[in-house]
């Protein structure tokens, strides 16, 4: 909401805005262009125009939909649906993403697991099997290793900490 009310102070007029993105009909000068950005930064949203950044930001907006917001099990090979969604090679999608970040696609995805598995450790009655199956984990074990590789304790010790160390979706 926030960004269309800032494309119609500046008379800009939008094809679509949804997560992660907004398509203007219209070309839009440098200096409404320099409005618009300086107007969304103030609001921690940041505006992107080159490609790589872009389609980085589409990838980064796939795998949260997909881990945070999705209920239904994925049916096909991770890799596969990332490129299916975004219609581009999967190897390409990530040499980008990790040349730019430094990080790896298949990382970036784990992060966002184990935040999605101290959510539900935290907020929810669900045991750690069922935590497993949710997530799609192959088996608890898989699961343990996994989460205390990343937080360096297992998630029975986690759920026990009085402080929860929990990181923000775009701090990952």
């Amino acid at each position: 909401m926030h960004v269309q009310a800032e494309l119609e102070k500046l008379g800009l007029h939008h094809k679509s805005i949804k997560l992660g993105e907004a398509e203007i009909e219209e070309n839009a000068d440098i200096e409404k262009l320099d409005e618009l950005n300086n107007a969304l930064k103030q609001s921690g949203i940041e505006l992107i125009e080159d490609k790589k950044s872009i389609l980085i930001e589409k990838v980064k907006t796939t795998i949260i939909n997909l881990i945070h917001y999705s209920e239904e099990p994925l049916a096909i090979n991770f890799s596969v649906y990332l490129s299916q969604q975004l219609g581009y090679d999967y190897t390409y999608l990530s040499n980008i993403f990790s040349s730019t970040l430094g990080i790896t696609i298949e990382h970036y995805f784990i992060l966002h697991k184990i935040e999605a598995v101290k959510e539900l450790l935290t907020s929810s009655d669900l045991n750690i099997t069922q935590i497993a199956w949710k997530m799609q984990y192959s088996s608890i074990a898989h699961l343990s290793h996994q989460f205390k590789k990343i937080t360096g304790v297992s998630p029975s010790n986690f759920k026990k900490l009085e402080h929860k160390n929990r990181k923000k979706l775009e701090d990952l």
